[in-house]
C-alpha cells in the first residue's frame, strides 16, 4: 500500500518503509489533499478492483495506510468468498 501510494503520487524522495501505519494522510501526515485522494482512489479501483466510496464517507478510509488497507482488505474477503469461487 505504501508503496502504491508513493509510486502514484509522485512522493519523490519519500521512503515507503518510513510512513508510518497509522499516521494520517492528510495534514500533518502524509499532507495529501482531496486531488490526491481522487488519484489514490483511482489506482486502488485499477490495482484491487475495489470501489472506494466519495465524499464524506470516504474520509475515514482515508483516516490512514493502515484504515486504507484494513477497507481494501475487507473489500476483498466478500469477493473471494463469493458463490462460485474456488477458496
Amino acid at each position: 500500500m505504501k508503496q502504491l501510494i508513493v509510486r502514484e503520487l509522485n512522493l519523490e524522495g519519500k521512503d515507503p518503509m518510513t510512513i508510518d501505519d497509522e499516521s494520517p494522510l492528510f495534514g500533518e501526515g502524509l499532507g495529501l489533499d482531496s486531488l490526491d485522494a481522487l488519484q489514490l482512489a483511482m489506482s486502488i479501483e485499477e490495482s484491487f478492483g475495489v470501489r472506494v466510496p466519495e465524499g464524506d464517507e470516504a474520509r475515514p478510509i482515508f483516516r490512514s495506510v493502515a484504515a486504507l488497507a484494513d477497507y481494501i482488505a475487507g473489500a476483498l474477503v466478500p469477493a473471494a468468498a463469493a458463490p462460485g469461487r474456488a477458496s
